[in-house]
């Protein structure tokens, strides 16, 4: 089972791996023996992030680019290829999200959002999958969303993205599986992360709703996220392909679940 799970001799690039759920994925990731790169936009997220990730016991590299320019995907990449080696595992975690209403939002933000959530995993797939294809060996990852399947109040260029990702995995599967290479996403629900603080603190009404609509009664943490992407990362997965794991505590199962209202009596 140790074997199964065992990812030494992997290189992994993480994108968007400085902080939040990336970096958990990161972490797992190179605690089961990958080595881990991740790119940013930022220098200083790059720089702070290798505090965390030797606390853990990993020695990641960095290298900034920009997920969604093509060119500069082509650079970050060929440098990891030089300095590194080839990437076995692409999560495409990198992501952005516009809380708008509809009717007030610019179509600039709208096609900003699209850009970085849906055409920077195209960009960067297109750019790692052909050695994988050589090999006959890979795995991406792309991360999706809840919100790959339905809709909520202010959030419709994500959704839009997300759902597209969705997609975009089933039809990267449909042309790249006979390769041997697995192409799935992770749907992450609730996750407690320190951008999601500010509404899970101090009685927010929002906290009241994860936590009365999700089955497991519970925010996620990002290990649980990471968790799931070693699996999809690993030997055990080799038969999945072209799914969408979601790591939700059950709320999509059933978003209706009200805590206390709809428990079975003990």
């Amino acid at each position: 089972m140790e074997e199964l799970f065992n990812l030494k001799g992997k290189i992994a690039l993480i994108t968007g791996g400085t902080h939040g759920i990336g970096m958990a994925i990161g972490i797992t990731l190179g605690k089961s023996g990958a080595k881990i790169c991740v790119n940013d936009i930022s220098e200083e997220k790059l720089e702070l992030c290798k505090k965390e990730y030797a606390e853990n016991g990993i020695d990641v590299f960095t290298v900034k680019f920009d997920v969604t320019d093509e060119a500069d995907v082509d650079r970050g990449i060929s440098i990891i290829e030089k300095e590194v080696g080839e990437i076995g595992i692409l999560v495409n975690n990198a992501g952005i999200i516009k809380r708008i209403p509809i009717l007030e939002m610019k179509v600039s933000d709208y096609k900003q959002v699209i850009d970085v959530d849906l055409v920077a995993p195209l960009i960067v797939s297109k750019r790692v999958v052909p050695s994988m294809i050589k090999k006959r060996e890979g795995k991406v990852i792309n991360m999706c969303s809840m919100m790959s399947v339905y809709g909520r109040n202010s959030v419709s260029a994500y959704a839009s993205a997300k759902g597209g990702l969705k997609l975009l995995t089933a039809n990267m599967c449909c042309e790249w599986a006979k390769y041997n290479i697995q192409i799935n996403g992770i749907g992450p629900g609730y996750i407690a992360t320190a951008q999601t603080a500010p509404i899970r603190e101090g009685g927010h009404p929002f906290n009241d709703l994860v936590m009365t609509r999700t089955p497991a009664g519970r925010w996620g943490e990002p290990e649980d996220v990471g968790n799931a992407a070693l699996f999809l990362a690993s030997k055990a997965s080799n038969f999945v392909n072209g799914h969408v794991l979601y790591v939700d505590g059950g709320i999509l199962a059933n978003f209706g679940y009200v805590k206390g209202e709809n428990d079975i009596p003990e």
